[in-house]
């Protein structure tokens, strides 16, 4: 392993980071802020709890996710695409750096921004209302393992993206709507039999349940259904990492 390639592309991505911080921390923060603010005043004195959760408290592990994945894609999908417009890509295909120091590099740089945003979110709705962490590993573990896993989502779609519109076209189309039909404004459990039914084919569903059980012990869906959705999906995405690098897929031509 030649951790200094992979130290090398993880410190240049962080500094990117601190080069844009407006848009990198602050956009998103204020972003999430005015989700929690807006929901918040408006269903909050029509639902006054969820689960036996304040519905202000209960809005905040789904914000959270919303952010999580969306940042995670979109942090990645950028990082791995820009080398790839500006050509400099090929000089580090061309380095003694394998794929995997590659991969590790950017998804590394990517979920280490994701976390940190999802820390500052959870530090900045403390401040509207009052949080009781159930499950403080389990927090830390969902953090983790979703930044990750939609870290390598986000570059798989920088690679194959041919210009910085289709970045976009994921993230916006795809991400936000699922996690908005997944459970994070409401409970599923309020909603008809039969959309609870199809509900359950929203994957992000599982990663909102799992994380918000983590919160408060309630949960729509089983904890080990959540575990088992995340560790499909993580790996699905190395499979199709593996797959680019081992046909060079849009990424050596």
């Amino acid at each position: 392993m030649n951790l200094r390639a992979v130290r090398a592309i993880y410190v240049f991505e962080m500094a990117r980071m601190r080069r844009t911080l407006g848009q990198s921390i602050i956009s998103p923060v204020l972003s999430t802020c005015l989700y929690f603010v807006v929901f918040g005043a408006a269903m909050g004195p029509h639902i006054r709890e969820v689960g036996g959760v304040s519905y202000g408290a209960f809005l905040v592990p789904g914000l959270m996710m919303l952010m999580l994945l969306v940042q995670s894609v979109s942090n990645a999908s950028f990082g791995i695409y820009l080398p790839k417009f500006t050509g400099t890509i090929y000089e580090i295909l061309s380095a003694p750096v394998s794929p995997a120091e590659i991969v590790l590099g950017y998804v590394g740089a990517s979920a280490t921004k994701s976390v940190l945003l999802g820390i500052i979110v959870l530090a900045t709705a403390g401040l509207f209302v009052p949080l009781e962490i159930a499950h403080p590993v389990w927090v830390a573990l969902f953090l983790v393992l979703t930044s990750v896993s939609f870290s390598l989502l986000g570059f798989v779609i920088g690679v194959m993206a041919r210009s910085f519109e289709q970045l976009q076209i994921i993230p916006l189309l795809v991400v936000t709507p699922l996690v908005f039909l997944g459970g994070s404004f409401y409970s599923i459990t309020m909603l008809p039999p039969f959309w609870q039914t199809v509900t359950l084919f929203n994957p992000v569903v599982y990663l909102i349940s799992g994380f918000r059980w983590s919160f408060y012990g309630v949960a729509d869906v089983p904890l080990g259904w959540s575990l088992a959705m995340i560790a499909v999906f993580m790996a699905g995405c190395l499979v199709m990492v593996w797959w680019i690098f081992r046909t060079g897929y849009r990424i050596k031509s």
